[in-house]
């Protein structure tokens, strides 16, 4: 575990330059806005271990799958987010010597992710090799204003010297990703063109033809004094140069605006135009009014989705840093775009889409943006239907049944990891259980009309077909599965999955009889579009449904895991010796498989979604029975225990689940974040603030709370959006204030009781009497 960045409420600060911490530096200090983003990479040259990555979301690539050996229905590629054109680049040359952090002595390094207005900037003093000593800041960011639109400011001070200065700014097409299968490069050149100070380089994808075009403009200052540029061309690189002479304590100032524009948005044909008009716009805002648009901006996303802790600046930056990400990652603009565990901070899981979305995703997305946002999560999903039921076709499924991928960009499934791919089927009552989780807290239903139904129905047709009858347990059981719980593969009767499809069948059979009723004439649409056949059809559902196989442990009284979990020696986690762990670098697969122990939650996965079914002695007897074998060598694992302990009134465990996925990255817990972020998990660590400490929860159509106050801390706030009310929710010691922000009254629910607060009014509760 790593300990090197400095608490502060609103950045994340590196003071010093440690070459062997950099990759986790490039993740950590990542910025975007949705549309595009980039690592934390160095402008100007650096030799050293780094991992360069500039994103262009949308854009992706099919390599060529890498197996041993071929089995039918194996995915043919993996797609990959690709690293796109670096526009940040700058070549520094002093009197023929290179600027190169690597090689030059560094001092005075610091390296600044301003999270209240977006920004990422760095300052340092580099001496070279020759002895010149030179002071460098910058300062840049991906405008969520103009998601197209990037800009950086330079600026370079020589401290002792007087030499001839060589500055080259450039923009750089010919890249690759460190994943890429095949050591292949993906992009092809398709025109370039350089104005004045201004370069256009269009880029095309192999195979799926994406074209980018990069935009960028350069502009250098000598002590306020305009440079002139002299343009460089290569292949997939161009560049504008300035040479002059730069004398003692003088200054020089590079300014660059970018624009990137994709063909997801734009006729190819218009692409170059495209990337003009948005440059000129920028361009004639300029850098100062573009970075005060983006703070501006920022300020208005943190008034509706801070989090405020009193009493511990480091649990402050932590969940800061948090949301922070989430809202580079995603903004819910285009629904043709999802969220990758990495986000844009990294080519590890090839940016894809996960069940990571709907599990942990769409909560945070509810509470903190318009409805809109969430809603286009799911209008994702609901495109690509025609795909989850080629997908399920391509492995013996027929009659509308849809199996959606594990890894996906287009809808159709990538992964091929056999463990994965074919049975790791609980991804669909996840997409499933995101639809209810969705219209439960907005009140949409006319979204289960319009798109939910289908996606339903093409889920629970996948369902009936999975399992099959077993005449020796008189129910239907599901066999070869894997379940959350990764460290167990090709097992029978995982009690989540189980679940989670007697639950789906059951719920698109409710909705159906909703929308029979309060939307015929579109309930009769979907019939007729799904060739859906009640009668028939919901007979064999409600068998289904209700003759599940639920594998339990009578001596014990918990579900289990799945059928044989208690043949497995039961050694406890605490039981295990530090040195063993993790057990995905320490163990042998085969090892690990034949454990008991558990990678994330699983059982208590299905306990999270359905608490309501279960009394808080069931609860506690799962929890106590599957936390003590649980590792947590998932970063998805721990929030989901930090909400049940908290469900459960412990508070110290709560607490310390709640730490591990917090400061997961921050503090490099599973030494990989140089890989990039853990994005979807920081929704998790968002759940646990909001669902866990805070016990907010819909019930029956209203919000209800049930807080307490983590000892730690003096106090916490957070503001929800909820059905259109904008909420501000402060917890101390000894009391819980809601303020109702909106122009509608809004009832709801504190330790068990009802109260309505009045617009513009405040509820305060003490110990459960609010007054």
């Amino acid at each position: 575990m790593k300990n090197y960045i400095k608490a502060d409420e609103w950045n994340i600060v590196e003071e010093g330059f440690d070459p062997q911490l950099n990759k986790i530096s490039e993740s950590l200090f990542s910025i975007g806005n949705g549309r595009m983003g980039q690592r934390a990479n160095f402008e100007e040259d650096y030799t050293g271990e780094t991992l360069q990555g500039n994103y262009v979301a949308g854009v992706y690539y099919p390599d060529k799958t890498r197996v041993g050996w071929w089995k039918n229905g194996y995915p043919e590629y993996f797609a990959k987010v690709l690293n796109a054109t670096n526009w940040i680049g700058i070549h520094i040359q002093i009197d023929g010597e290179t600027l190169d952090l690597n090689t030059a002595e560094v001092s005075d390094f610091k390296r600044v992710l301003n999270m209240k207005e977006g920004t990422l900037s760095r300052s340092f003093t580099a001496r070279l090799k020759s002895g010149k000593l030179l002071k460098v800041t910058s300062v840049r960011f991906c405008s969520i204003v103009d998601d197209e639109v990037a800009a950086l400011h330079y600026r370079l001070t020589a401290l002792n010297f007087q030499a001839q200065m060589c500055i080259t700014s450039f923009i750089d097409g010919d890249v690759k990703n460190q994943d890429s299968n095949y050591d292949e490069k993906f992009w092809e050149e398709v025109a370039q063109q350089q104005e004045s100070n201004t370069d256009y380089l269009v880029l095309r994808t192999k195979k799926t033809e994406f074209e980018v075009c990069t935009a960028s403009r350069t502009s250098i200052f000598k002590n306020e004094q305009l440079q002139e540029l002299s343009p460089i061309a290569k292949a997939k690189y161009l560049a504008q140069n300035a040479s002059f002479t730069l004398s003692q304590n003088e200054s020089i100032d590079l300014y660059k605006i970018v624009a990137n524009v994709s063909s997801l948005n734009y006729d190819k044909s218009d692409l170059l135009n495209a990337a003009k008009e948005s440059m000129l716009n920028a361009a004639e805002k300029g850098f100062e009014q573009l970075k005060k648009e983006q703070a501006m901006a920022w300020a208005q996303k943190w008034e509706e989705g801070d989090i405020v802790i009193e009493g511990d600046v480091s649990a402050q930056q932590a969940i800061r840093f948090n949301i922070f990400q989430l809202n580079q990652t995603y903004t819910g603009k285009d629904a043709r775009l999802n969220i990758g565990p990495k986000g844009f901070t990294g080519e590890k899981y090839g940016g894809s889409t996960y069940w990571d979305t709907e599990a942990y995703c769409i909560p945070f997305y509810l509470s903190v943006a318009p409805q809109e946002v969430a809603k286009n999560l799911l209008v994702y999903r609901y495109k690509h239907l025609d795909r989850a039921i080629e997908n399920a076709a391509k492995l013996g499924f027929n009659n509308g049944a849809a199996l959606y991928p594990m890894v996906t960009m287009n809808g159709e499934e990538c992964h091929n990891e056999w463990e994965i791919t074919f049975e790791e089927i609980h991804r669909n009552g996840a997409i499933a259980f995101a639809i209810f989780n969705y219209v439960r807290y907005t009140g949409d239903d006319g979204y289960l009309a319009t798109y939910g139904l289908e996606v339903l129905i093409g889920i629970a047709r996948f369902w009936k077909q999975r399992v099959n009858w077993s005449a020796e347990k008189n129910k239907f059981v599901m066999l070869g599965v894997t379940g959350p719980n990764e460290y167990e593969n090709n097992i029978n009767n995982n009690w989540y999955t189980n679940k989670l499809a007697a639950w789906c069948l059951t719920y698109t059979m409710e909705v159906s009889g909703q929308l029979k009723v309060q939307a015929p004439e579109q309930y009769l649409k979907i019939l007729e579009k799904t060739k859906l056949e009640e009668s028939i059809e919901f007979n064999d559902w409600t068998a289904v449904a209700s003759q599940m196989y639920y594998p339990y442990h009578e001596g014990e009284q918990v579900f289990l895991q799945q059928d044989g979990f208690m043949d497995k020696e039961q050694i406890l986690v605490k039981d295990l010796p530090a040195d063993q762990r993790p057990l995905n670098q320490k163990w042998s697969w085969d090892r690990i498989l034949r454990s008991c122990y558990i990678k994330q939650a699983d059982v208590l996965q299905g306990m999270y979604f359905f608490e309501e079914e279960f009394d808080l002695e069931t609860l506690r007897r799962n929890f106590n029975f599957y936390e003590s074998r649980t590792v947590h060598e998932s970063s998805l694992s721990p929030c989901v225990h930090s909400i049940l302990a908290a469900k459960l009134n412990d508070e110290e465990k709560a607490y310390e689940f709640y730490l591990r996925t917090a400061r997961l990255d921050l503090d490099d817990y599973n030494n990989d974040t140089e890989d990039g972020l853990h994005i979807t998990s920081m929704a998790g660590t968002w759940m646990s603030v909001v669902e866990g400490f805070a016990g907010m929860r819909v019930r029956d159509g209203k919000l209800s709370f049930q807080p307490f106050l983590p000892k730690n801390w003096a106090a916490f706030s957070f503001t929800i959006g909820f059905r259109g009310i904008q909420l501000k929710v402060q917890i101390n010691e000894s009391e819980l204030i809601i303020r109702n922000h909106s122009s509608e009254s809004l009832e709801l629910r504190v330790f068990e009781q009802f109260y309505a607060i009045p617009p513009g009014e405040k509820a305060i509760a003490y110990k459960g009497s609010l007054v």
